[in-house]
């Protein structure tokens, strides 16, 4: 399916596109799971240098939900993905297309508008050079301050380590980038870690946030939404949503 006809597709509300079932390939829920297994298409695509003026074409695609500027939607829909460290992409993308992590409503266009791998690093590539936006989905509530607090007390005592000071993740190890990212995607996310859906989760991250309440995550999550990035902020580089300089 051309890019145009998929794009046209993404556009009509409420519709799935209809196609082969996404494969299934056991996760977490497996004792022989191994997080990050270096094998397969990831691998093939981590060793390829990815071309951003190629990716900024395959990305028209993904910005139908994503948006051009890769902010996502607030509501947590769809995730924030301007300047993600291009492994973490390449590792989501790859978990998707074979099946690890479980995205009906992506895996039919990730399949379709990514034909390789090398198209997948571009892609990456492409969204990597994109600066965070700094208008994104936050934490509500009237009590936001006091869930802040009580976040960062949180993720600076279990989740510092792995994902930084400001949210900046680790692009050798895989750890994303969550500094921008939504509230509502956040709150799903590490909800679906916890309690065994996310199945490409990384097991050392499940231990951490197994005890969690629900009231924890809402503040764990209240504080990463509100992390901010200095340097790579669209605020930071005088521009909304668009490339970094």
């Amino acid at each position: 399916m051309k890019k145009a006809a998929l794009l046209a597709l993404l556009l009509v509300p409420g519709l799935v596109l209809a196609g082969p079932p996404a494969p299934k390939k056991e996760g977490i829920e497996s004792k022989d799971y191994k997080w990050n297994a270096q094998e397969g298409e990831k691998i093939e695509a981590l060793k390829l240098k990815g071309d951003p003026k190629n990716g900024q074409e395959t990305y028209e695609v993904c910005g139908a939900c994503h948006l051009p500027s890769g902010a996502g939607r607030p509501d947590g829909t769809f995730p924030q993905l301007a300047g993600q460290h291009a492994t973490v992409l390449i590792k989501q993308m790859a978990d998707i297309r074979e099946g690890l992590r479980d995205n009906p409503t992506m895996y039919p266009f990730a399949k379709e508008a990514m034909h390789n791998p090398q198209e997948v690093a571009d892609t990456s590539a492409y969204i990597q050079t994109l600066c965070i936006p700094t208008d994104h989905g936050k934490y509500e509530g009237k009590d936001y301050d006091a869930q802040v607090a009580k976040g960062k007390e949180l993720y600076e005592k279990q989740c510092k380590e792995c994902h930084g000071v400001n949210g900046e993740g680790n692009a050798e190890k895989f750890y994303p980038v969550i500094a921008g990212q939504h509230y509502k995607y956040l709150l799903r996310q590490m909800t679906e870690i916890r309690d065994g859906h996310r199945r490409n989760a990384n097991p050392d991250m499940v231990k951490v946030i197994k005890p969690y309440t629900n009231e924890q995550l809402v503040a764990i999550s209240a504080y990463q939404s509100h992390l901010s990035m200095p340097g790579r902020m669209c605020a930071d580089k005088g521009a909304k949503g668009g490339k970094k300089k």
